[in-house]
């Protein structure tokens, strides 16, 4: 009695969004306030306020914590949250399509495709023409949107029934293999070694309004092409047959949906360099809390990921301050442990069926 008490609790959506909501708000007041020199939570609302809508003037708050806030922290925080939302919502998309909770950007080798793109574009200080400074994610989503695509036709050539096992040790592959070509690039380079090699650890570090600005559109395209596909993304999450019994056009749902997850991938590496396990931890943490449905587990998956990756840069800047670790570390010592309690559980699953 107990136990159905909690599961209706939390399937109970409108307390779950609230949950998440209130995660989201506490991770950016947290991060946006402890540092070098910890703002008051108070000051950070006030400060917020006075900028959006000038109900306080600015002069009223200590200029030194409105140059903190408005110049440094907030839009490391909001630029954590966009990355992290990008590759969990990626994530939660991949899962229900591949119908496996070990399916993320990471594993499936779209992070490395895209990582491959922004090294290229940073080694060779290339720069398209009008597009200027989007030429680095658009080259990163271009090659992530690649990779996947690869990933899958090569392992339909292992196997005609694709099955995950197989999609998901061709990711790790292909990986392996994008990793060489990334560290041959490294071994080549010169002056821009440092900005390479620090740029693939992960960081939000001292990227500013500018970075926000990059990530932003591909962000909101991408959510929206998956969420408005979260009813085929139930659906296929039976299997594909079932799926086309259903009315939905198979073939033409999983190419928007690869798409969606390459964009929100390619932009998130683009602006903060490889982050794993985001993607991998928190649908899965997601679809655990709050149930299978993608119309909800998509949103929330969004807004927890934001979260998440909020307090691990925050960690990640104190917990050695005033040394900095790359946020890649702090999300893959949290992520590779539930990664393997996330493969023993299958395999026990396996052996009971």
């Amino acid at each position: 009695m107990p136990r159905l008490s909690i599961r209706k609790f939390l399937n109970n959506k409108a307390l779950a969004y609230l949950i998440a909501g209130s995660f989201l708000l506490l991770s950016i007041l947290l991060g946006i306030s402890i540092g070098t020199v910890s703002v008051p939570i108070f000051t950070i609302i006030q400060i917020i306020i006075s900028k959006l809508f000038g109900f306080i003037s600015l002069d009223q708050i200590d200029p030194m914590f409105s140059s903190i806030v408005l110049n440094i922290r907030l839009p490391r925080v909001i630029l954590a949250g966009l990355v992290g939302a990008s590759l969990a919502i990626a994530g939660a998309a991949f899962q229900g399509l591949l119908r496996n909770p070990l399916a993320d950007p990471y594993t499936l080798g779209v992070s490395s495709g895209a990582s491959v793109g922004a090294v290229l574009t940073l080694f060779f200080n290339l720069s398209i023409p009008i597009i200027g400074s989007f030429t680095l994610p658009l080259l990163s989503i271009l090659f992530s949107w690649v990779t996947i695509f690869l990933v899958l036709a090569f392992a339909q050539k292992i196997e005609r029934s694709m099955r995950v096992e197989t999609i998901i040790l061709t990711g790790i592959i292909f990986s392996s293999f994008l990793g060489a070509i990334i560290s041959l690039m490294i071994a080549l380079t010169g002056d821009e070694l440092r900005q390479i090699i620090g740029w693939l650890l992960g960081s939000v570090s001292m990227r500013g309004w500018e970075y926000i600005k990059i990530i932003f559109p591909f962000f909101v395209i991408g959510s929206i092409i998956l969420i408005f596909n979260a009813k085929e993304l139930n659906a296929m999450s039976f299997g594909e047959e079932r799926a086309q019994h259903l009315g939905v056009n198979v073939q033409k749902r999983k190419l928007m949906i690869l798409t969606a997850g390459s964009i929100l991938t390619g932009a998130a590496v683009a602006v903060s360099g490889t982050i794993g396990f985001v993607g991998l931890v928190i649908p899965h943490l997601s679809r655990l809390l709050w149930g299978p449905d993608h119309r909800h587990l998509l949103p929330l998956s969004i807004i927890t990921g934001s979260g998440f990756l909020i307090l691990a840069d925050l960690i990640s800047r104190t917990i050695i301050s005033p040394t900095e670790l790359p946020i890649g570390v702090i999300t893959a010592l949290f992520g590779a442990p539930v990664f393997a309690l996330i493969l023993l559980q299958r395999k026990r699953t396996e052996r009971r069926g």
